[in-house]
C-alpha cells in the first residue's frame, strides 16, 4: 500500500480549487528504483502520455530513465526535460510522415513499426534508423486492453522486418504489449516465446535481432490487490531464460501507469446528491471531475478508482457516481455501485486516489466550459 502522507499533508495546508490532481516525485522515484532492482539489465522508456508533467520528466531524466514518445511532441518534451536523443523512442506505430522527419532531425533514431508502409515511411524520412516491428498480442488480464490497433501477426513481422533491412534500416528487435493494467504474471510469456521464435528465423535469414521491447502493462494498485514489481521482474526473466536459454536479448520496459500512477491524487467536491424516485433508494453522487475531466478509464467501469472522504468511518450504501458535464455518458460507476458514506453531503471533500496516470492527459479541453483538470506536483 502506498504512502499517501506526503499528498494529504499537501492537500491540508493548501486550499486547492477543485478538481486538483497532486503529484508526489517521491513516490514516482521510488517506482523506478523499484523497477531497477526487479528488472536490472533492462533499461526503462518511461510511457510519456502517462503523464507528461515537466517536473516528472526532469526526475526521470535525473534517475536515469529513458522515454517512450508517441507523438513529435512528447519527444520535444523529453529532449526540454534534458533528455539525450538517443534515449528516446517512438515507440507508437502510426505516425505521420512530418513527425517521423521532425523526430530524426532532432537526433532520434529508434522508431516502432508493425507494416511495410510504416518501414517506407521511416526510409524515407529517417533514413538508417534502427526498427522495433511490434507483434499482436492476447490482452487477457488486462484491465485496460489495447485491441488489434496496433500490431501485426507474428508471422507477418520477418517480411517486415526484411523490408526495412531492404530499405536501408536496421532492424532491431521486437516489440509488444500485453495490455495496461495487467495482472497477470504470465501475460508476457506467449509473446516472449513469439519473439524467440522470430529471432531464430530472422537469423536464418541473416538478421541479427538484439533486443525484445516488453512494452509496458505494469499496474497500479487500486482497489485490489496486484503483484509486486519483483514478482513481475521475476516472472518476465523466468520466460526469456525458458524461451531464449543463455542467449537473452537486450531489453526494455515501457512502463507509464505502474510509474506514476499511485503517485497521485485528486481533489474533487461532492456538487450535488439526489435520487431518482421514491421507490429508487440508490443515491446519485455527482462530483465536479467525470469522464470528460480526466477520469477517462472509467469508461465500461474498466478502472475503479479508490475513494477517500472525511466520513468514510461512517454507514456506508452503494451509490452510482457521476460527474458534472451535460453528457449522458458522464457516469463513472453504475453497473457496480460504489460504497460510499450515507452522512455524505453536498460540498464534501472527496479524494481519487492513484490517479497519477492518464487523468490530466485524458481530460478535455473546456467541454461544458470546464477547465483541464489542474495539476500541482510536489
Amino acid at each position: 500500500m502506498t504512502n499517501h502522507a506526503r499528498l494529504y499533508k499537501y492537500f491540508s495546508q493548501n486550499d486547492l480549487p477543485t478538481p486538483c490532481l497532486v503529484v508526489d516525485t517521491e513516490i514516482v522515484a521510488e517506482n523506478y528504483n523499484n523497477f531497477k532492482r526487479a528488472m536490472p539489465e533492462t533499461a526503462i522508456f518511461y510511457a510519456i502520455k502517462a503523464n507528461p508533467a515537466p517536473e516528472i520528466l526532469r526526475l526521470l531524466v535525473r534517475l536515469g530513465s529513458s522515454f517512450d514518445a508517441a507523438s513529435l511532441t512528447e519527444v520535444k518534451m523529453a529532449l526540454e526535460a534534458g533528455a539525450s536523443p538517443h534515449k528516446i523512442s517512438c515507440g507508437n506505430t502510426i505516425k505521420k510522415e512530418s513527425d517521423i522527419k521532425g523526430a530524426f532531425e532532432l537526433g532520434i533514431k529508434t522508431f516502432a513499426v508493425d507494416c511495410f508502409a510504416e518501414v517506407e515511411k521511416i526510409a524515407r524520412s529517417a533514413p538508417g534508423s534502427t526498427v522495433f516491428c511490434r507483434i499482436l498480442t492476447d490482452n487477457k488480464g488486462a484491465d485496460w486492453p489495447l485491441s488489434r490497433k496496433f500490431g501485426c501477426d507474428a508471422k507477418m513481422a520477418l517480411a517486415v522486418l526484411n523490408h526495412a533491412r531492404k530499405l536501408g534500416l536496421i532492424p532491431n528487435g521486437i516489440s509488444f504489449h500485453v495490455g495496461s493494467q495487467q495482472t497477470n504474471l504470465t501475460a508476457w510469456d506467449h509473446a516472449i516465446e513469439q519473439s524467440a521464435n522470430l529471432f531464430k528465423e530472422c537469423e536464418a535469414c541473416g538478421i541479427e535481432l538484439k533486443s525484445v521491447n516488453l512494452g509496458g502493462g505494469f499496474p497500479t494498485e487500486y482497489v485490489k490487490n496486484i503483484p509486486t514489481t519483483k514478482d513481475y521482474g521475476t516472472a518476465i526473466f523466468k520466460s526469456l531464460r525458458h524461451h531464449f536459454g543463455n542467449r537473452v536479448p537486450e531489453t526494455m520496459i515501457e512502463p507509464g501507469r505502474a510509474m506514476v500512477g499511485n503517485a497521485g491524487i485528486i481533489k474533487s467536491e461532492i456538487v450535488l446528491i439526489s435520487q431518482k424516485s421514491e421507490s429508487e433508494p440508490t443515491r446519485w453522487v455527482y462530483l465536479d471531475i467525470g469522464k470528460f475531466g480526466g477520469l477517462a478509464e472509467t469508461m465500461d467501469e474498466a478502472i475503479r478508482y479508490p475513494f477517500k472522504t472525511p466520513h468514510d468511518d461512517d454507514e456506508k450504501t452503494p451509490c452510482i457516481i457521476a460527474g458534472p458535464t451535460c453528457d449522458s455518458m458522464d457516469i463513472l460507476y453504475e453497473k457496480t455501485p460504489y460504497p460510499l458514506p450515507v452522512s455524505l453531503t453536498i460540498g464534501d471533500e472527496l479524494f481519487i486516489e492513484n490517479t497519477g496516470a492518464y487523468t490530466t492527459t485524458y481530460a478535455s479541453n473546456g467541454f461544458n466550459g470546464f477547465e483541464p483538470l489542474q495539476q500541482r506536483v510536489i
